[in-house]
């Protein structure tokens, strides 16, 4: 196994400052003050109270209309639905994972945000279509609905695509924070009509709904917001007003994907199993390819970026393979426990982890140039990656 070299001689090129510690650009010191932590605590206190008050509005709401057994039930019931969407989502994302602070912030924005001003806006709206010569119902499910729930979702993607620049990379990470806030809020929605049908038809209600908003098509949220994710995936490496007009592409992807589901289920109901069939069921099979389609691109990129790294003696050719493979992660885990038990897992755990987050800041800088922060990031990580690589393999 080749081991990362130690002296300046051995690189070149673009790589010649990662081992020098050379900055071209001049090392830009980090702030003296206690300034910083002051503006981390300070936000973090905004968002705990903001989500704390809006769980406790929608909770005084759930309680009020259902009652507390059967919010209780509804919630246990919506909450399988939640064990097949998130671990998807997180599968996508397992090569280079994005960090835990966003993404339950993702999914709290869903579930607490989102839920609440759809209830809201759902209201306004529905009050404005009620002198309407149209059937308010059918307004609010095909019109309503899916613009406010679709904007209101695509802000909570849009606030980490802006607060999170550094953890946002691209196509995957788009789907992923956009999976999560839809899969927070289906969640929520879930337990207003799951409690709702155990109100009114008993336990054949409950199942019968749950088979069809649980089962048959858990991803239906998720589908629909993916396309903004996907939208701030494609714009990730040029931020610039000009490309706007891509996000609200995919806006209006999820919102015209968004009515029809709802007119397929509300409008024709009485053809809703021929429409799922024509209509929902492709739109799931494209779903699927597109999640696939993501995680080989991301596969590729991590595979094209650690071979420069490679070139240049800091990974081998058998490491770059492994680390671009879910399945040989996994095979390289197992055999780590067993040449050198838990700390030797740990460690290659580590070692996978911090290779793929020196794979999007390589990303980054081939993208954007040389940047103080990302070259900082990236000798941070060359140091711990080595570190890690001999505490599973020996000096």
């Amino acid at each position: 196994m080749l081991h990362p070299p130690h002296t300046p001689s051995q690189v070149s090129g673009d790589w010649h400052g990662v081992m020098t510690g050379f900055d071209p650009h001049g090392p830009v010191p980090a702030n003296a003050t206690r300034r910083p932590l002051l503006r981390r605590i300070l936000l973090a206190g905004v968002v705990v109270t903001v989500f704390g008050l809006a769980a406790l509005v929608m909770g005084l709401i759930v309680v009020d209309s259902l009652g507390l057994t059967t919010a209780a039930l509804a919630m246990v019931t919506s909450s399988l639905a939640i064990g097949i969407v998130v671990p998807t989502f997180l599968w996508v994302d397992r090569l280079e994972g994005e960090p835990a602070r966003l993404l339950w912030f993702a999914f709290l924005w869903g579930a607490l945000i989102s839920t609440l001003g759809a209830l809201l806006l759902s209201a306004t709206g529905m009050q404005f279509v009620a002198g309407l010569h149209e059937d308010p119902l059918v307004v609010g499910a095909v019109v309503v609905a899916p613009v406010t729930e679709e904007l209101l979702k695509g802000l909570g993607v849009a606030l980490i695509f802006w607060r999170a620049r550094r953890e946002f990379d691209g196509v995957v990470d788009g789907i992923v924070y956009a999976g999560l806030v839809a899969a927070g809020f289906a969640f929520v929605e879930n337990i207003l009509y799951l409690g709702t049908a155990y109100a009114e038809a008993g336990t054949a209600g409950l199942v019968g709904l749950f088979v069809v908003r649980g089962l048959v098509s858990p991803f239906a949220h998720p589908m629909f917001t993916v396309c903004i994710g996907l939208a701030f995936g494609l714009i990730a490496h040029r931020r610039r007003w000009s490309s706007a007009w891509v996000v609200l592409v995919g806006l209006a992807a999820a919102v015209f994907l968004h009515a029809l589901f709802n007119y397929s289920a509300v409008v024709a109901a009485d053809v809703y199993l021929l429409l799922f069939g024509l209509v929902q069921v492709p739109l799931f099979v494209a779903f699927l390819l597109l999640l696939r389609w993501a995680r080989r691109r991301e596969s590729r990129l991590m595979r094209d970026h650690l071979t420069g790294y490679g070139i240049n003696g800091w990974f081998t050719p058998a490491e770059v393979a492994m680390l671009a493979d879910g399945g040989e992660r996994r095979r390289a885990r197992r055999w780590a426990r067993q040449v050198g038990g838990r700390p030797a897992e740990r460690a290659m755990t580590a070692f996978q982890d911090e290779s793929g987050e020196l794979a999007m800041v390589r990303k980054h800088l081939n993208a954007g140039g040389p940047d103080a922060e990302w070259l900082r990031r990236e000798r941070v990580l060359l140091a711990t990656v080595a570190e890690h690589r001999r505490a599973f393999v020996g000096p």
